[in-house]
């Protein structure tokens, strides 16, 4: 896999979600994504951008064009170092919040990347990694 082009972006406020979101829409049309599939990556983005804040206390993104197999797509990596999660498993079934949204937030993100990688650990944090290619 090549990057092609790589932005970085502080989490800390609410406002630094949506630049999160509108940066993501800036990589997906530079990559070439449809509008559909530039939907469902801002849509990931979003939610991801507000656990980092939420659940894991403010934390940064990775946004990079990245092109592999004659395909090009864009790939985000969120990482926070709050509390972490538990259980990751029970953490991706719709509905399940510690908080007080609707639950859909992890598991919604998986569905809407084409790839989708978590790695928490209790006291340490969290890293999570999605994809949507062209």
């Amino acid at each position: 896999m090549t990057t092609l082009r790589t932005e970085r972006l502080e989490i800390r406020t609410s406002d630094d979600v949506v630049r999160a979101r509108q940066l993501t829409r800036t990589m997906a049309l530079e990559c070439g994504l449809s509008l559909v599939d530039q939907t469902k990556i801002i849509t990931a983005a979003s939610e991801l951008a507000r656990n980092t804040l939420d659940y894991g206390g403010g934390g940064k993104v990775q946004i990079d064009v990245v092109e592999a197999g004659g395909r090009r797509g864009v790939r985000l990596t969120f990482e926070d170092h709050g509390p972490g999660i538990a259980d990751v498993e029970t953490a991706l079934k719709d509905g399940f919040t510690t908080g007080k949204g609707m639950g859909l937030g992890l598991g919604g993100a998986k569905r809407l990347a084409n790839e989708f990688w978590i790695e928490s650990k209790p006291g340490e944090g969290t890293k999570v990694v999605i994809a949507r290619w062209k």
